[in-house]
């Protein structure tokens, strides 16, 4: 039995999940569990990052705390195409489809590798505009524009293995997109220190021990390492071979969903149904994007080692909320396959099911992030006002970490529906009418509530993650979701009768 089939087996594999039949809480643990893990493996690529920056200097670690929410920005504009094919292949997969699934497959490839070279041209010329107008210093502007120029150009290829996983995510199969991400999460990791610091001095020979080694390559090589760019090197170097493997994996066809070249061609008929769904996704991810990016200018009026906490923090935050977003994906998976088998009332418990579990496990996380926040930040930073900052921020945003897990699961049904206007909306809602608004008001010092003007940008994550996750169950629980369906009226598919 091979590794890939010993793990299918182990997380539950397209082969043994039945997303349309039989109980729910199983499908959708296993369908689940390897995007956790995907998720996690994808997260390693940004923290390796930050720990490797972190050891380099504070002023990397400030300037990669201003370009990733422009990382961010720039794969969001095109998000929408990946959500649009994962919708379009879970719900043909649903209906018994395949031909039409494999050519939802094919386009969104197509489409998605378009959008993501001209999102990419476009960033490389406007990042330092950008990043100064997000208020990044004289001192951090540089070396945050060197590294987003290198992600800009090498955008398509993180959008190719992106795209791999919404539509292996669509047909049922979580189990491959995790094992590749494996493997290149292991090479980014292993050849990030040497494109920071090159061999003199690098850290990452003195935790193995190999200073031997080190000696040996300074006597051959005068390679000084390229400083906060060759982290952004690294990180497309590695989303560049998982893309090559993802694509290779789906033209073979053997696993998950299969595409066809003749299937590529672009068809701007079937472009409108893409960009129908696409387009409310993009929102949100543009949305949510901007509202970081806005967020992050009032942060920036505070001085650099609360900006350097801050991008600590909202990484750490981000892993902790890895099982609600990998959660939400499967109550997307499983909504949009129920619903194109005709089956609302199964998607509909999918969503409270995946909604009352992660309430109850991100809050649990929540109490222990709560009690421990300082050894979480000291393990990227040793600077004491960085630790400091970085713990009172976990402390304030930890009591929100169950809302998360409400918001995501509504806001997955809702994109499985192919109602992704509604999750725009409500995305939007929770972040620029009530996080924004509020972490500006309240920044302004309040007596008698914030010890510290900080303290209220902090409480901002609070009290928008509760009052978002109020508003997804609200709108879900009305059912106006039940008579979507995004396959409907599909021009341009072929079928299997073709």
């Amino acid at each position: 039995m091979s590794l890939r089939e010993r793990l299918s087996r182990a997380f539950g594999g397209q082969e043994e999940v039945n997303l349309t039949e039989g109980g729910i809480g199983w499908p959708l643990f296993f369908l689940s569990l390897p995007i956790v893990v995907t998720n996690l493996l994808q997260t390693a690529y940004n923290l390796a990052d930050t720990f490797w920056l972190g050891q380099f200097s504070t002023t990397a670690l400030a300037a990669i705390t201003f370009a990733f929410p422009m990382v961010f920005l720039l794969i969001s504009l095109g998000m929408g195409v990946s959500v649009a094919g994962s919708i379009l292949v879970a719900q043909n997969t649903g209906k018994g489809d395949t031909r039409a699934a494999e050519y939802a497959a094919s386009q969104t490839v197509t489409f998605s590798l378009a959008v993501s070279t001209v999102a990419g041209v476009a960033g490389f010329f406007f990042v330092e505009d950008f990043l100064r107008l997000l208020g990044a210093s004289a001192e951090t502007l540089p070396a945050a524009t060197s590294y987003m120029q290198v992600i800009a150009l090498g955008l398509p290829f993180m959008f190719g293995f992106f795209i791999f996983i919404s539509l292996m995510r669509g047909a049922g199969d979580t189990v491959t997109p995790m094992l590749v991400m494996l493997g290149t999460v292991v090479l980014n990791i292993l050849i990030d220190p040497v494109l920071i610091f090159g061999f003199d001095g690098n850290p990452l020979f003195s935790i193995l021990g190999l200073e031997g080694l080190e000696s040996s390559l300074l006597a051959s090589t005068d390679f000084t390492g390229w400083g906060i760019a060759g982290a952004a090197v690294a990180t497309i170097v590695s989303r560049a071979l998982a893309m090559v493997v993802g694509l290779s994996i789906m033209f073979r066809g053997t696993r998950g969903i299969k595409i066809h070249l003749t299937d590529m061609a672009p068809d701007l008929e079937y472009a409108r149904r893409i960009v129908a769904l696409g387009v409310p996704a993009s929102i949100e991810g543009t949305g949510r994007a901007l509202s970081v990016n806005l967020f992050l200018v009032i942060v920036s009026l505070f001085p650099q080692y609360v900006v350097a906490a801050f991008g600590i923090g909202v990484r750490v935050f981000s892993v902790i909320f890895l099982p609600a977003i990998a959660v939400g994906r499967g109550v997307e998976t499983m909504a949009g396959q129920n619903i194109g088998a005709g089956k609302p009332d199964r998607a509909e418990r999918s969503a409270a099911l995946a909604s009352g579990a992660m309430f109850v496990a991100l809050s649990t996380m929540g109490v222990v992030v709560f009690l421990f926040p300082e050894p979480i930040v000291n393990a990227f930073t040793d600077d004491a006002q960085v630790v400091e900052v970085g713990a009172e921020f976990l402390r304030w945003v930890a009591p929100s970490f169950g809302f998360i897990g409400v918001l995501r699961a509504y806001t997955g049904a809702f994109r499985g529906a192919g109602k992704t206007l509604v999750a725009a909306v409500i995305s939007i809602a929770t972040l620029a009418v009530i996080r924004l608004p509020f972490a500006w008001v309240a920044s302004q010092y309040v007596p008698g509530v914030f010890e510290l003007p900080r303290q209220g940008v902090w409480a901002a994550f609070l009290v928008s993650n509760a009052l978002g996750a109020l508003i997804a169950f609200s709108w879900y629980r009305t059912g106006s979701w039940r008579d979507a369906d995004a396959t409907t009226g599909a021009r341009g598919a072929p079928t299997d009768d073709d």
